[in-house]
């Protein structure tokens, strides 16, 4: 019997580009929606299944979607389009992790023409054990100028989440 491998140290730093993945999907008929485009939800499954494979590579094990942070559509996928998603993590915390992803999309057939960024997404992920409780992950090390850019907007998205929970909750404090 092979020896289990012993977990990451999550006192260890890891690089951005330790965990960094990609995923691609062809947009068949399937994944359209009344407008005969893609339906925005095929579009965030993906974004959601490469972010989560980033977050549990990053944390040495299970790790599950807390919050989407903001997913914009910049651009209609159509059917045929071949589909990229990349991502990587952004920052990370004790146990959560934000996960930053790309998608973009070109005819399946056209190598000629060039990819059109059609969405982007930040996601907050959370490394569990195996009860469902919050593990510890390892920092994350920025490795170049948009490694550092990603890291600082990320540290401001999580004060903007931070301070939004704030005030809804002081809002449900009974006014006397």
């Amino acid at each position: 019997m092979d020896p289990k491998p012993a977990p990451p140290n999550p006192a260890h730093p890891k690089p951005t580009s330790a965990a960094r993945t990609s995923l691609s999907h062809i947009m068949t008929v399937v994944d359209t929606n009344l407008l005969g485009t893609v339906h925005g939800g095929v579009i965030m499954k993906l974004v959601d299944d490469v972010a989560g494979a980033v977050a549990q590579r990053h944390s040495g094990g299970p790790a599950v979607t807390a919050a989407m942070d903001g997913m914009t559509f910049l651009h209609p996928v159509r059917v045929g389009d071949l589909v990229h998603a990349h991502a990587q993590v952004n920052w990370a915390g004790k146990s959560s992790m934000e996960v930053g992803v790309r998608v973009l999309a070109e005819p399946w057939d056209r190598a000629d023409v060039p990819q059109t960024k059609v969405a982007t997404a930040y996601l907050v992920f959370v490394a569990v054990n195996e009860d469902g409780s919050p593990r510890a992950v390892p920092p994350v090390t920025p490795e170049t100028e948009e490694d550092d850019r990603r890291l600082r907007e990320a540290e401001i998205r999580r004060q903007h989440r931070l301070a939004r929970r704030d005030e809804i909750l002081a809002s449900r404090v009974p006014k006397l």
